[in-house]
């Protein structure tokens, strides 16, 4: 059975991953494990990288109403 066209964070982090190998940066190499947080805001609301835990507060955010759909991803932070 066909699939569909990829969507989503799977799709994003592949096709994020195939960049890296194009510009030749090794699976090893990336740097180190950092909690990412993810959401969308007012002048971007598309979901993106907010910034990293702790120079991000994603429950002050939230509270703040400053930004939505707010997760916090582990990634390699490089």
């Amino acid at each position: 059975m066909p699939r569909g066209y990829a969507e989503g964070p799977a799709a994003e982090e592949a096709e994020r991953r195939r960049e890296e190998l194009a510009r030749g940066v090794a699976a090893d190499d990336d740097g180190e494990d950092a909690l990412a947080v993810y959401g969308s805001t007012a002048d971007e609301p598309e979901r993106h990288l907010i910034g990293w835990v702790p120079e991000v507060d994603p429950d002050a955010l939230f509270e703040a109403g400053t930004a939505w759909g707010i997760t916090v991803m582990r990634r390699r932070r490089g």
